[in-house]
């Protein structure tokens, strides 16, 4: 149950992310072409999608230097700046790729019940995200060591934290171009976003069948829905 100011807000975001996921359509992966893609186009049309339902949505690249043992690296992610009338401007983090981030090999069942147990998307507070980065390290930590294995750096908490606490910079979005490279179709170009969008949609439904779920399923009014998504889909070709 959520108890503080902003669960709300929480509950409020993570079923428009999800009604907006599953009214995505492949066809609108395939107006975005910027060299090959690689999953951007599925976060750059979520946060169209946010925008035209007055949402300030932007798309996030973190970027940080190695130390330590940890390597360098970056992270695209989302984020919503959410009104809260008790806090003021809340940061909300949307990650659609999130139980990825905390795979590892030869994971112990008890590791694998809780790693689907998490979100498939995210959608919450930096505050909310470090409780699970320090369960789910702690639990990678016990899972590996029962095989003998070190935590490799890139699970580690520092690391995980370094993808949502580094700087970041708000992108501007990406435009559809209508148009062919070098014979390469947009089909071709987005072949891995369109599997991806599939996979998503299928793992969305799947923990909405099971009631898995953490914060607040999808609505349900159908009306409401199908007028909502008929704006949006005249909305996609108007940027």
């Amino acid at each position: 149950m959520y108890k503080q100011a902003g669960d709300e807000q929480e509950h409020e975001m993570l079923s428009v992310v999800h009604s907006l996921l599953f009214s995505i359509h492949e066809s609108e992966l395939q107006a975005f072409i910027r060299g090959q893609c690689t999953g951007s186009c599925i976060r750059h049309l979520l946060v169209k999608l946010l925008r035209y339902a007055g949402y300030d949505a932007a798309v996030c690249v973190s970027k940080w230097q190695g130390f330590d043992k940890i390597p360098g690296g970056d992270h695209e992610y989302i984020d919503v700046i959410a009104n809260n009338a008790m806090t003021g401007p809340e940061r909300l983090i949307i990650d659609i790729d999130f139980r990825s981030h905390f795979e590892i090999a030869r994971a112990v069942d008890s590791y694998g019940a809780l790693l689907d147990s998490l979100p498939v998307v995210y959608v919450g507070t930096l505050p909310r995200l470090k409780q699970f980065l320090n369960v789910m390290v702690d639990a990678a930590k016990w899972s590996l060591k029962q095989n003998s294995m070190p935590l490799p750096p890139w699970r580690s908490l520092s690391y995980l934290q370094a993808k949502w606490q580094s700087k970041y910079e708000r992108k501007d979005l990406l435009h559809p171009e209508q148009e062919f490279h070098g014979g390469i179709t947009a089909s071709d170009h987005h072949a891995l976003c369109i599997g991806h969008l599939k996979r998503l949609k299928s793992s969305l439904q799947s923990e909405l069948d099971t009631g898995r779920l953490l914060m607040m399923p999808i609505q349900t009014d159908t009306t409401r829905r199908a007028k909502f998504d008929r704006r949006l889909r005249r909305s996609l070709l108007s940027f």
